[in-house]
Parts: structure tokens; sequence; C-alpha cells
């Protein structure tokens, strides 16, 4: 069974700054050369996450608040006390979402929601260059 693996950069702002990336592993999808399987996308590092969501305004507005209300960023974390970096709620955060998501696709499309995109959300508390791989298996 072919694996073809691809390796993506994005720019991100921290703070629960989300990106749409369906185009990217959808373009990744059609040009392996595999009709149909599965399409993993894994974000490596402890403080940002891939998850699907209706991505207009309001919903990751509502998702960025939500992380705010559940996760806050002002209180004592012990992992601030140990590292002193500040972004204890991060990897909490992160941690919640997770790292990766794996999507079928038959005839080279992936089988998404009607409003269902992929995206990663970081939630550092600084911007970031951040690496996701996308990994496509299949036949």
């Amino acid at each position: 069974m072919p694996i073809i693996s691809v390796a993506k950069t994005i720019h991100t702002k921290g703070n629960n700054d989300c990106h749409n990336i369906t185009k990217d592993v959808q373009n990744a999808v059609a040009k392996s050369g595999i009709s149909r399987g599965i399409a993993t996308v894994f974000i490596p590092g402890a403080t940002a996450g891939v998850t699907t969501i209706e991505f207009e305004d309001g919903v990751v507005s509502d998702l960025s608040s939500a992380m705010n209300r559940l996760i806050p960023e002002d209180i004592e974390y012990q992992h601030n006390k140990c590292s002193n970096d500040g972004n204890g709620h991060s990897h909490i955060r992160a941690s919640l979402i997770g790292p990766s998501l794996t999507v079928p696709f038959v005839n080279k499309q992936l089988q998404l929601g009607t409003w269902q995109q992929i995206v990663l959300i970081d939630f550092d508390n600084r911007a970031r260059s951040r690496e996701y791989l996308i990994n496509i298996m299949g036949e």
C-alpha cells in the first residue's frame, strides 16, 4: 500500500489563530496518485491542534471565545512556573483539540460534510512558522 507524505509550512499569529488548510490537504490527495484511502494531517508541537469546523467568521470567533472561557490564559499554570514562557494554557488547549485528524477520501475527493473544513489552530502565545504533515495512504 503506497504512502505519500507532504510537508507544508504556515505562518500563524498564535492566540487561537485558526487557518483553513482543506485546500492544501485536498490538493495533496489529488496529486498523490492514490484514488481512495485516508489522509492524515499532523501538527508536530505541543501548542497547536488540527480539527474540523465550519470555517466562517462566526464559528471561528465562537471557538476562540470558548477556548478562552474553558482554558483561560490568566490563571496559574504549573508549566509557567517551570518554563517561565507563559504558554501553559496553550499546551492544555492543544491537548484537548489534538495534534492530528484523519479523513477518508474516495475518487481523490475528501469525504467531508458540506460545511466541514480542516483547520489548524495555533494556541501559542506568539507568532510562529509551523510545519504540518499530510500523510496519504490507500490504493
